[in-house]
This record gives structure tokens, sequence and C-alpha cells, in this order.
């Protein structure tokens, strides 16, 4: 099977949107049902960002303007891969075992730490690809396209500095910063497409 940039960066974009609204239904789901089970969505979220690691590849290594980030937003699928399988697989065991020995309580503190450490650090690179593909788009594009750039590109810089912030003071409250990397994410997915055509441009 075949994979143009083109397509692998228009699934791209279509994973990224999916992720967006799989992170809105976890969250309804934690704010109205905090005791509905989660872990599945986890799952599918797993899967997703294995689709866009996959896919991202070949723009990545096509790319001629636009390689950094690319390479952005294929570390990121791989690094939030790595947090959702803390969350499914340790999560649990380190909780039940807290709740039996105190003792073990400042290790399933430090799990649960290194888990939005690495989300954090995810939504930063998801927030510098925002930030990169925006300035791309607010430059070449025009119209309604040149705004989604700019905005892209804001919303880059807003998840770049939050989660930063997050990741520096190893602050476990992530309203802030997730809501920025996901705006982020979403207005990232509508500028991927706008750069596959620079670069057949640039070709």
């Amino acid at each position: 099977m075949v994979f143009t940039a083109h397509r692998a960066a228009q699934i791209v974009a279509f994973l990224l949107v999916s992720i967006v609204a799989t992170q809105a239904i976890y969250t309804v789901l934690y704010v109205t049902a905090p005791d509905i089970v989660r872990t599945p969505i986890w799952g599918v979220e797993a899967l997703l960002f294995l689709g866009i690691a996959a896919f991202a590849t070949s723009p990545l290594v096509q790319s001629r303007l636009h390689t950094v980030g690319w390479g952005a937003i294929f570390a990121s699928a791989i690094l939030n891969v790595m947090q959702v399988g803390v969350g499914i697989t340790m999560f649990g065991p380190f909780r039940e075992a807290a709740n039996n020995l105190e003792a073990v309580g400042p290790a399933a503190g430090a799990v649960v730490a290194y888990s939005f450490f690495v989300y954090n650090a995810a939504k930063l690179l998801l927030g510098f690809a925002a930030l990169t593909f925006g300035l791309s788009q607010a430059k070449t594009g025009t119209g309604s396209a040149k705004v989604i750039g700019i905005l892209a590109a804001l919303a880059g810089i807003a998840a770049i500095a939050t989660n930063f912030i997050v990741m520096a003071f190893g602050r476990i409250d992530v309203v802030p910063s997730g809501a920025a990397g996901v705006l982020a994410t979403l207005l990232l997915a509508f500028t991927l497409t706008n750069a596959v055509r620079e670069d057949s441009a640039a070709s």
C-alpha cells in the first residue's frame, strides 16, 4: 500500500482531531462521572498516537521545509504512547498498593508525576509544531488560512509556555497546560495540508 506525503498528512490531521475528541470525552467523563472506568479511552488514544507516529514519518522524510515540525509531531506521538502506557499499566497497581501500605504512597505519587511530566512534554512538542506550521501558513496563506496560521502559532506559544512551566516546577495541576495543548493540537491539524503543498512547490 502506497501513501503519498499528502495522504499521510491528511491521515495525521484526522488522527490529531480524533485525539482532541477523545480528550474532550475523557475530560467530560472525569468531571461528570468520575467513577466510570476510563481506561478504554486511553487504549484508543494509544492506538491513535501509534497511527500518528507511523504516518508522520512519510512527510517527515520527504519534507524540505518542515522537517522540524514533523519531527516534533512524531516525537510527541511516541511520548504520548509512553504516557498512556504508564497510566494503563501502573496507575492501578500503585494506587492499590498505596491504599494497603502507606509507605508506598510517595512511590505512587512519583509514578503519577512522571506520567504528567511526559504528558506535558508531548503537549509542548505539539505546541512547537503548531508554532512552526502556523507561522509558515500565516506567512504564505491568505484569508482564513492566514487567520488559522496566526491562531495556531499563538496557541503553540501558549502550549509551549504553560507546559514548560508545569514541567519545570513539577506542578500536578495540568488543566491550563492541557487545554492549551489540546487547542494547539486542533489548530495544528488544520495547517498540515498546507505544509505539504509548500513542500511540493519547493521541490
